[in-house]
């Protein structure tokens, strides 16, 4: 009789939140026994977890892991961007000319410049140089810049310096070469050439116009080819099959970007190197 009698709405809600802690409990144990032990809690070991990440549970073929996630570097990049008021005025400056896109130059006799310390040039100053068609003018940072080559007062300036000569090259700019600053065209990737943007965002040269070259082309040593002459450098973009639209796809390709866009793709592709 006495497990008969009615409950108390006291009793049901006791009882209502014991079963629901007794459900909980053994779907987490279900859950952990399908789970190995060298899985149950992992981090990559590329990833460190610092105050400002977050967990994220992910399903990866049946199996949970929890995983740790940094703040997105796209989400970074436009923050460095943005924050930067001239760098706003610029696009502004862009919008108001009306025109759809930057303008883009030919090749042409360009500048090319080189450490002034000899054991600091490297083959990136032959290799542009070579790519050319021999009416190039190569100088320093002491030397002063024509006023006009081929006829034309604005051409490309090659930037051929080692990453570690770059950041002293921006910094000790004289009057003459911060006019000019347009038509630096800036070079990363490989080994030799390294990774620059980090240096150009810190002086405010991560720009539409700016033109930034990804290097997807041999870098010769010096006097390696046939009579002591450098070798003209050799693309090195591979294919790898077509897309959906029965286009070729291609990896390694040379990349190049800003108001001498043209001017590049031009140099390298009348050498058979890809650029995009």
């Amino acid at each position: 009789a006495n497990m008969c009698r009615e409950m108390s709405a006291a009793e049901v809600t006791t009882f209502t939140s014991s079963a629901r802690k007794m459900a909980f409990l053994i779907a987490t144990a279900v859950l952990m026994a399908a789970i190995p032990s060298s899985r149950a809690f992992q981090i990559p070991a590329t990833l460190s977890v610092r105050g400002n990440t977050r967990p994220r549970t992910t399903e990866s073929e049946n199996k949970a892991s929890t995983v740790y996630t940094t703040p997105s570097s796209s989400w970074a990049l436009g923050m460095a961007t943005w924050s930067n008021g001239q760098a706003i005025q610029e696009y502004k400056d862009f919008l108001a000319t009306g025109k759809l896109e930057l303008e883009k130059e030919d090749d042409g006799p360009s500048v090319i410049v080189q450490s002034s310390n000899p054991s600091n040039i490297i083959s990136l100053t032959d290799a542009i140089n070579g790519l050319g068609n021999g009416d190039d003018v190569i100088l320093t940072p002491n030397d002063s810049l024509p006023p006009s080559l081929g006829g034309k007062t604005s051409y490309p300036i090659y930037i051929t310096l080692p990453p570690y000569d770059l950041k002293e090259f921006i910094q000790n700019l004289n009057d003459d070469w911060k006019a000019r600053a347009e038509d630096f065209v800036f070079f990363s990737g490989t080994k030799i050439c390294g990774v620059v943007e980090p240096i150009l965002r810190e002086f405010g040269m991560c720009r539409d116009a700016t033109t930034q070259v990804v290097v997807g082309f041999t870098l010769p040593p010096p006097g390696s080819g046939l009579g002591g002459v450098a070798r003209k450098p050799e693309c090195m973009a591979c294919n790898i099959g077509v897309d959906a639209q029965g286009d070729g796809k291609w990896a390694g390709e040379s990349q190049a970007c800003g108001k001498w866009n043209g001017a590049v793709a031009g140099r390298v592709g009348a050498n058979g190197i890809r650029c995009k």
